[in-house]
């Protein structure tokens, strides 16, 4: 019986590995890779020539029975995403509780994810939180928000740049202009930066300042 290796990748600075990630990667049979052409720059990196099959949001239901079928036949294979930890608001809960139903093992690296830095750095307390990540797109949104807006520890959210000014509109009006938030946009490169202020405030850097780049929203609690 093989073993399913999850492994986190870099979210920006590729000096973000681990040595233990690199060297599973270099012994697994196969890796599984959300975007191999993303992957490939990494894997070139580091020197790891390990073979690499595409396994994202589209296709992984129906490769898992295939997947599967390898890890029991003795492959041991590594999942890894574009960047960050896998299954966190990208593909790898289907495949990991495939596993688990087989009795096959799954091993998770330690690692990367954008939500711990961005929620350290925002200066709201981190005792307690809520992780949301993405809301969803049209139905059910103005639920979530209506039943968020009581929510008293800390919450985390993703969102992509084009649509940040308007979510952070939308927390205007669901829980108020003076709840503080902290945006933390770019995280470990180049142009990394966090805007914190009243959720208000934030709202008219962001609609001056058109962002870019992968975006972490920490918004405080209700009192």
């Amino acid at each position: 019986m093989g073993k399913l290796y999850i492994v986190p990748t870099p979210i920006g600075n590729l000096e973000d590995i681990t040595f233990r990630a690199i060297r599973v990667l270099k012994e697994v049979d196969l890796i599984l890779a959300e975007d191999t052409r993303t992957s490939g720059k990494l894997l070139h990196h580091y020197e790891i020539g390990t073979n690499m099959q595409s396994h994202h949001m589209h296709n992984e239901h129906k490769m898992v029975d295939g997947i599967i079928r390898r890890l029991e036949a003795g492959e041991n294979i590594a999942l890894i995403s574009d960047a960050g930890t896998p299954a966190i608001s990208d593909p790898g809960f289907l495949l990991t509780r495939a596993c688990v139903q087989n009795n096959i093992e799954v091993e998770c690296l330690p690692g990367a994810t954008a939500f711990v830095p961005a929620l350290v750095n925002s200066g709201l307390p981190n005792d307690k939180f809520v992780f949301e990540g993405f809301l969803p797109v049209k139905k059910g949104r103005q639920t979530r928000l209506t039943l968020l807006a009581e929510e008293s520890r800390t919450i985390i959210f993703y969102e992509s740049p084009h649509k940040l000014v308007k979510t952070l509109g939308q927390l205007v009006t669901y829980f108020g202009a003076d709840r503080q938030i902290s945006v933390s946009r770019e995280i470990s490169k180049m142009y990394e930066e966090t805007i914190r202020g009243t959720v208000s405030e934030v709202l008219d850097h962001f609609t001056a300042n058109p962002p870019k780049g992968e975006i972490v929203m920490v918004l405080a609690g209700k009192k």
